[in-house]
């Protein structure tokens, strides 16, 4: 049919384009944050394009939820902004008419967001939890560049090298300084090792000394030695350890069945329902009346859009603390938008079949 084909193309080239749109701004706002990460040494630089594909697959099903949305609104305010929809409503097709052709081209689309909110967010956030992992493995030693002074992540450790190894786990001509709670040291060595044993760091030191200041009594100590061993930093997590539950499989979380993983559950669901709930939504909101100036619909859609999304994350927040079940949490959101947005477009076509037989009948 005309009026399907003719819906569909132009619901197609708008959600590409908006798709286009927004992940070319999320792309900018991930990859400024992601090298602020590496900039303070908290993510290795060469893992920042990776890190960067990761954090934009996780932000994939609420941007393609977006896209969709304001490819609906956006199709169906330009019709009636451009009186083609005033064309199809006096030729008798109302507006609820819109559903099925709008659902045709809805669903592979909430598909994906399915799949990528149930299957793909986990995978992601393990992936990227790795890396952080990994980056934390190594030894604030290891990330020093030679002839270059580099703080500690605590901040109480400077550390200077001439040279290391290609694995930049040895370290030649190293030179530290510590800050204890009432004392100050200063050690040198000509070689230097880092060992990891028991989910703990060791600092491995050679023929070098080690000279102690304390600040209280104004006295220094002075200590040679071949060999200097030395825990730092805090206790690794260990790779048995139980991941977050964003990092967890969602089938996972179903056995758990515990509060915080049915609350992570609940988010996920909730994703494809909303933005299945959204596209029956944007057709009710994107009716406007062409005697009132301005883009009140417009406004009024986004501001629908941001209040459900926060809704969404308010219910995972309410299943983690125990105020609501996950049936209760997902009936009672999602539920309540679906019944608003059938009610929405009950009541637009019956408004306009009353003003479609109020101006007959004045004739």
């Amino acid at each position: 049919m005309l009026f399907d084909a003719t819906l569909r193309r132009d619901l197609g080239r708008s959600f590409v384009a908006t798709l286009v749109v927004l992940l070319t701004i999320v792309l900018t706002l991930m990859l400024i944050r992601t090298l602020g990460l590496a900039a303070n040494a908290k993510l290795a630089p060469q893992d920042v394009v990776l890190m960067l594909g990761y954090t934009a697959l996780a932000h994939m099903p609420t941007v393609i939820a977006v896209a969709l949305f304001a490819a609906v609104v956006g199709t169906l305010g330009r019709m009636y902004r451009d009186s083609e929809m005033t064309v199809w409503l006096s030729s008798g097709v109302s507006l609820s008419r819109f559903v099925r052709p709008v659902l045709r081209l809805s669903w592979p689309v909430l598909l994906v967001v399915a799949v990528m909110a149930l299957l793909v967010y986990p995978w992601v956030n393990e992936r990227s939890g790795i890396l952080r992992d990994q980056f934390e493995r190594r030894s604030d030693l290891s990330r020093v560049s030679p002839g270059q002074f580099q703080t500690s992540s605590d901040g109480k450790r400077v550390f200077f090298i001439e040279r290391h190894s290609k694995d930049k786990t040895n370290a030649s001509e190293v030179f530290i300084y510590s800050q204890l709670k009432d004392s100050e040291a200063v050690t040198t060595a000509h070689a230097g090792r880092i060992e990891v044993r028991d989910d703990n760091r060791y600092l491995r030191l050679e023929d070098g000394q080690r000279n102690e200041i304390d600040t209280r009594k104004n006295e220094s100590t002075l200590a040679r030695f071949e060999r200097y061993e030395t825990a730092v930093g805090e206790r690794l997590a260990s790779g048995t350890d139980k991941p977050s539950a964003k990092a967890r499989a969602s089938i996972d979380l179903i056995t758990d069945a515990d509060r915080v993983s049915l609350g992570e559950l609940t988010w996920r669901l909730g994703l494809p329902l909303a933005a299945a709930n959204m596209v029956m939504l944007g057709i009710g909101l994107a009716a406007s009346n062409l005697r009132r100036a301005g883009n009140w619909n417009l406004l009024f859609a986004l501001l629908t859009f941001v209040v459900y999304y926060n809704l969404i994350n308010l219910s995972q927040a309410w299943v983690a603390s125990g105020t609501l079940r996950m049936g209760t949490a997902l009936l009672l959101i999602h539920g309540v938008a679906l019944l608003l947005a059938v009610f929405m477009l009950w009541s637009k076509d019956n408004l306009t079949r009353r003003t479609l037989w109020m101006r007959l009948s004045a004739r």
